[in-house]
């Protein structure tokens, strides 16, 4: 594996979830590890993820999200002192599956909802906020988890993935991309409505064609698409279509510009692929391979609380998820419900996005126009080049959004 070749790599067996299992970690990282351990009655919280469908699973993301809780009943007195239980759902990335999640979230009782990644948000966000539960997520997919009131998502979500892309044409001075997207509904409807005014006002013509979820060969899309002789392509989906796309245009795409998002880098994905990414610009809400302390801080928590989770792709976004949840909520005192924590999420400002290479989030509604849910507008890009995340950094596509 390539990128997540550039993890810490787990030593021992898994162990208790508080045991370092005989590593050390880096001196820089100390004050990270408090070791202020939560007590008293657990807070319960809801984790909803997409796993366990036929054609989309990730594990990952809950078990990544799960270190993180471990992580914070450790070392950072969990939400007001008290530990974090998990209420866990998984969607199966159907209808049905989804909206049953979100009705065992109330039924449960649960305070605040924590989703991993999922596009069937719309489906659930209504259910879970009009209870009065808070929902959040680190990247919102669907226009219900970045418009509607008690949601909150850590970063620009979806939107910003595009936005983020759209910057990146600009300054390559890119005329013409054709972006292929997973066949979901959140995903085609919010690149037509987001994707293509942000390209726009970019300077950029985009043009969208679908590929389904688990579509072994899309080379007849591609070589459809290539007609048209983009400046670059765009992959917009998990990784079995970024498999299939990359796949065709390795043969077909010729120096054609690649612009990626953090599921292209699945561990599934860079053993199908290895050198041929090279080149590739991966967009992300979050960076997991550089020396920044938050990078680090992810691979030792992931190394220490989940050492058997593959690390790399999309594994991180429940992660950020689970730990910016706890971050918002560090001034939270007294009793925890569904209320206090709607109301503390209000307030937080300038919370460090875990993993997110020095971008900060405030949940007051005014990072992006028309999304009030957004936190934040700031995405993490980098070059694969030699089988490695290069040149990471922080963009802000904030003037290409909203009118």
């Amino acid at each position: 594996m390539l990128i997540t070749g550039l993890l810490l790599a787990a030593c021992g067996g898994g162990g208790d979830a508080g045991s370092t299992g005989g590593t050390e970690r880096p001196a820089a990282l100390a004050s990270a590890f408090p070791g202020k351990k939560a007590t008293g009655e657990p807070v319960k919280i809801g984790l909803i993820t997409n796993e366990g469908g036929a054609g989309i699973s990730q594990p990952e993301t809950r078990e990544a999200a799960d270190a993180a809780r471990k992580y914070a009943n450790d070392n950072l007195g969990g939400i007001a002192g008290r530990p974090i239980d998990f209420v866990v759902c998984k969607t199966k990335e159907e209808p049905a599956t989804a909206r049953d999640c979100a009705n065992r979230m109330v039924e449960q009782k649960v305070a605040a909802v924590i989703l991993t990644s999922s596009g069937l948000g719309g489906s659930m966000v209504p259910i879970v906020t009009q209870a009065g539960i808070p929902w959040t997520t680190a990247v919102a997919t669907s226009n219900a988890e970045s418009t509607s009131t008690n949601a909150f998502s850590w970063t620009g979500g979806f939107a910003a993935n595009l936005a983020s892309m759209a910057e990146y044409a600009k300054e390559k001075a890119y005329k013409k991309v054709v972006a292929f997207v997973i066949d979901v509904p959140s995903a085609v409807a919010g690149t037509e409505a987001v994707g293509k005014p942000a390209f726009a006002k970019a300077g950029v013509d985009l043009r969208i064609v679908k590929i389904a979820a688990g579509t072994p060969d899309a080379s007849p899309q591609v070589s459809a698409a290539l007609q048209d002789k983009p400046d670059a392509i765009s992959i917009v989906g998990e990784s079995t279509v970024c498999t299939s796309v990359l796949q065709a245009m390795s043969t077909l795409g010729g120096t054609t510009g690649r612009m990626i998002l953090q599921p292209c880098v699945a561990p599934e994905v860079l053993d199908a692929l290895g050198p041929a990414l090279d080149g590739a610009q991966v967009f992300s809400s979050f960076d997991t391979s550089s020396d920044d302390l938050e990078a680090q801080l992810y691979r030792q928590v992931m190394k220490q609380y989940s050492p058997d989770t593959p690390a790399g792709g999309y594994a991180a976004v429940g992660y950020q998820g689970a730990l910016g949840l706890v971050r918002a909520l560090k001034n939270l005192t007294g009793e925890v419900t569904p209320a206090s924590i709607t109301v503390a999420l209000g307030a937080a400002k300038d919370v460090v996005l875990p993993a997110g290479h020095g971008n900060t989030f405030t949940c007051d509604s005014s990072a992006i126009p028309g999304l009030k849910a957004a936190c934040s507008a700031k995405q993490v890009t980098g070059t694969v080049t030699g089988g490695k995340l290069e040149n990471v950094r922080s963009v802000d596509p904030a003037s290409l959004l909203g009118k």
